[in-house]
């Protein structure tokens, strides 16, 4: 009888284990909003420094998100949220999309759409964690509106 206690604790101490881990996964998703309002794991995003900023610009015929390529080197700055400034600075509406991975399906997987009306700018505030459970360490993005559209990539140095 005090083995099958025993096995059974064990077992409950296994599954409690288990669940805790899939909660951590889901750390605080991702937040979006304006510079004034908007928050991420309860940090305002006024008293966060701006990571990256992203701007939608039309070169010519060719409209794209600019830089084409973001690097954020996570060994050089504290472990606060991270966070983007998007800019749409064309005429008309676009998306800006950022994803994990194109072939990932998971429900953990970091994927946040907005869309941008002209002269538009909007917040997008990450959790580090939620960017570390990420495969990989490179982000795209792009505008989900117009496929045609060129995108960049978001290199995160770990």
């Amino acid at each position: 009888m005090g083995k099958l206690l025993l096995a059974g604790l064990l077992g409950l101490g296994l599954v409690l284990a288990g669940v805790s881990g899939s909660y951590a996964l889901q750390a605080g998703g991702v937040e979006t909003g304006d510079l004034e309002t908007g928050s991420v794991v309860g940090q305002p995003f006024k008293e966060l420094t701006v990571d990256a900023s992203f701007y939608a610009i039309e070169i010519g015929n060719m409209k794209t998100w600019y830089p084409p390529t973001t690097v954020i080197d996570f060994k050089t700055r504290p472990g606060a949220p991270v966070l983007l400034k998007v800019t749409n600075n064309t005429t008309a509406e676009h998306g800006f999309q950022l994803s994990a991975a194109v072939n990932q399906s998971a429900p953990t997987v970091l994927h946040t759409k907005i869309v941008l009306p002209p002269g538009k700018t909007e917040y997008i505030g990450i959790p580090t964690s939620d960017l570390f459970y990420a495969a990989g360490s490179v982000l795209e993005y792009k505008c989900h509106l117009h496929p045609g559209h060129v995108g960049g990539k978001l290199l995160m140095l770990k």
